[in-house]
C-alpha cells in the first residue's frame, strides 16, 4: 500500500480516536474529579502496557531513555492533566479551537529551538486550516467565554504536545514507535499511580452506579486515547512528520460534527465552509515536497538496522 495512504489512513483514525476521547472524558467526569480522570486515564494506558514494556526497554538505546521518560511526560501525562482540569470549566467549543493550536506549536518550536526550515507553503496550511476552525467554532451560539484562565491549560497542554512531537521527530525517530510507546506510557505508571492514591481513589465507593460508570469511561479512555492512541500517532510522526502528524487536532471539528449528525444535529452552510477551509490547509500543509529536516524518519531498512 502506497505510504502516503497509510498516513492519511492513519490521520484519519487517530481524528476519530481523540475526536471522541472528549465524550468518555465528559462521562468519566460525572463520578471522578478531573485529577482522578487524568491520572487513571494514564494509569491504565500504563498497565496495559507494562507487560510489553518488560519486553521492549531492552530494544531502546539506554543514552535515549530519558528522552523516553520525556516523551511519556510531555505526551501523556502532562496533556491529560491540563485536558482533564480545563474541559470542567471551559465551554467544549473554546476548548477545542484552543487545542487546535497544537500545529502551531509544533511549527514554533520547530523553527525557534531546533532551527528546522519549515516550507512557507505549510506554515500558511496551518494558518488557513487554523482560520476554518475558527470559523467553524464561532458559528456555535452557545459558546461560553466564562473561566477564560482555564484556556492557559489548554494552551500549556498544546506546547507539551508541541515539545513531545519535536522530540520524538527528531530524536527518537530511528526506535519502534510500538516500543516508544509501550516504554515511555509504563513510566508514567508510578506518578499516575501516587496521584490516584493522594487524591482518594481507591477509597471511593465502587459499588456505585455512577462511580463505576465513570471508572469505566476513563479506562477505555486511557487505553484507546492513550496507548492505542499514542502508538499510532508515533508512527504518524515517523512516517509524515510532525507538522502533519499535529494536524489531527483539525480533524477533531469533523467527528464533533458527524457524532452531532448521527444524533439528529442540521448542519449549517457556514459550518461546511469551515470545514472546506480546514480540509483545504490540512491538505496545503501536506501537500508533496521536500523533506524538511529532522521532521521525518530515515528509510526502512536503516530502521531495520538500528534493531
Amino acid at each position: 500500500m502506497n505510504n502516503k495512504l497509510i498516513s492519511w489512513i492513519i490521520f484519519i483514525l487517530l481524528c476519530f480516536i481523540w475526536g471522541s476521547s472528549f465524550i468518555l472524558m465528559k462521562e468519566s467526569l460525572k463520578g471522578l474529579t478531573a485529577t482522578q480522570v487524568a491520572s487513571l486515564r494514564i494509569f491504565s494506558a500504563a498497565v496495559v502496557f507494562l507487560p510489553f514494556a518488560f519486553f521492549h526497554i531492552s530494544r531502546i538505546p539506554k543514552k535515549k531513555m530519558g528522552l523516553v521518560v520525556l516523551a511519556g511526560l510531555f505526551g501523556n501525562l502532562l496533556p491529560a492533566f491540563c485536558f482533564a482540569i480545563a474541559i470542567l470549566k471551559l465551554d467544549s467549543s473554546l476548548a477545542g479551537i484552543l487545542n487546535s493550536l497544537t500545529p502551531i506549536c509544533v511549527a514554533t518550536i520547530a523553527i525557534v529551538f531546533f532551527r528546522d526550515k519549515i516550507k512557507a507553503r505549510k506554515i500558511a496550511g496551518v494558518i488557513i486550516g487554523f482560520s476554518g476552525l475558527c470559523v467553524l467554532t464561532f458559528t456555535q451560539k452557545n459558546i461560553s467565554l466564562d473561566n477564560l484562565g482555564y484556556s492557559l491549560l489548554i494552551i500549556a497542554g498544546t506546547i507539551f504536545y508541541g515539545i513531545n512531537v519535536n522530540l520524538v521527530g527528531h530524536y527518537l525517530k530511528g526506535i519502534n514507535p510500538v516500543y516508544l510507546a509501550t516504554v515511555s506510557l509504563s513510566f508514567m505508571s508510578l506518578p499516575a499511580f501516587c496521584i490516584l492514591w493522594q487524591q482518594g481513589f481507591f477509597q471511593l465507593d465502587f459499588s456505585d452506579a455512577v462511580t463505576q460508570w465513570s471508572v469505566i469511561n476513563s479506562v477505555l479512555l486511557g487505553i484507546t486515547a492513550s496507548s492505542f492512541a499514542t502508538i499510532i500517532f508515533y508512527m504518524l510522526v515517523q512516517r509524515a512528520g510532525g507538522l502533519f502528524a499535529s494536524l489531527v487536532t483539525y480533524g477533531i471539528p469533523f467527528v464533533a460534527l458527524f457524532w452531532g449528525f448521527l444524533d439528529g444535529e442540521s448542519i449549517t452552510v457556514t459550518e461546511i465552509t469551515g470545514l472546506i477551509i480546514i480540509l483545504f490547509g490540512v491538505f496545503l500543509a501536506n501537500w508533496p515536497g521536500k523533506k524538511e529536516s529532522g521532521t521525518k524518519a530515515p528509510p526502512a531498512e536503516y530502521n531495520a538496522k538500528k534493531q
